[in-house]
């Protein structure tokens, strides 16, 4: 829609979150903006009066309740068809946007045309960088070195830290593979080329995998920190099931590799990296037994 009066969508899922979907939705609507903006929130069928607090306190949110929890990229894709804007964003319900955020994001855009997706700097609630949110090809090095936490070690060694990039400063502008669905700007036209989130992706992964499809078309893709959204991690919803999403955070990440970069690599290699995310899985699952603080993905600080 390029000639939409609507110059931003905010695409928002909630599940059972009504405490952190108020305080994004007050960071939104408490301040000014100069750009034209709507916003499409989809309820996987919350229980907890979220209905009641959207259209009592936000009555301008197009608000869009599903009979049952569908999960986020069915939920998203229903929030994007709904959308009319020129650029759309997906935007975690448990986020806190800054002030001149989307105005940041939107002359980011008009000034580099071949953006197809990019995204701002997101913190976690201590002000410190969020390193999700620009990430490189999860190659097999990568994933190694990720998952060994050998980067943490020399996370300022490129030959370590490609995947989080935090050998890169975190307030330098850069072309990435992808950024993070929590905070992430489409241009319309590359979504429209690209079509729906792959809804195979049951958590996690459908970011990694909606930025790989976006540069096969020719896009670039930009991490932009002129622009910062604080993101909580974790309190959207997600833990109310915390095993069966640990499961699917690690069957995401099989089916991005097998989907997009399986192919690159020899037999031996790619199944390596299988036994890897499994053996990954299975440690995570025994920290989320022990531990009261459970975490489906990765952990924020």
């Amino acid at each position: 829609m390029p000639n939409s009066p609507i110059d931003l969508s905010l695409c928002i899922v909630t599940y059972k979150a009504k405490n952190v979907l108020d305080e994004c939705l007050e960071s939104i609507y408490n301040q000014h903006h100069s750009v034209s903006f709507e916003t499409i929130l989809v309820d996987n069928d919350s229980d907890d009066g979220t209905a009641e607090l959207v259209r009592e306190k936000y009555p301008l949110v197009t608000y869009i309740q599903n009979d049952n929890n569908v999960g986020f990229q069915k939920a998203t894709n229903r929030a994007l068809r709904a959308a009319s804007g020129r650029y759309l964003m997906w935007l975690n319900n448990d986020t806190v946007v800054k002030a001149g955020a989307f105005e940041a994001l939107l002359m980011f855009g008009e000034a580099h045309p071949e953006a197809g997706v990019f995204g701002p700097k997101v913190l976690n609630r201590d002000g410190t960088l969020q390193k999700q949110c620009r990430r490189g090809d999860p190659t097999p090095w990568s994933v190694l070195m990720y998952f060994s936490g050998l980067w943490k070690l020399f996370p300022k060694n490129r030959f370590f830290s490609g995947y989080l990039l935090s050998y890169r400063d975190e307030d330098e502008t850069m072309e990435v593979d992808a950024c993070s669905g929590a905070a992430m700007v489409l241009r319309r036209e590359a979504m429209d080329q690209v079509g729906a989130i792959d809804e195979s992706f049951l958590y996690g992964g459908e970011d990694l995998d909606y930025c790989y499809q976006v540069r096969q078309k020719g896009w670039t893709n930009y991490y932009y920190p002129g622009a910062q959204i604080m993101h909580y991690g974790g309190q959207g919803g997600s833990r109310n099931k915390p095993y069966r999403l640990t499961y699917e955070f690690h069957r995401s990440m099989v089916l991005y590799f097998r989907k997009n970069l399986g192919g690159r690599y020899p037999f031996f290699l790619v199944w390596l990296i299988y036994a890897g995310i499994w053996s990954h899985f299975a440690m995570a699952m025994v920290r989320n037994l022990i531990r009261n603080d459970k975490v489906p993905g990765s952990k924020k600080p």
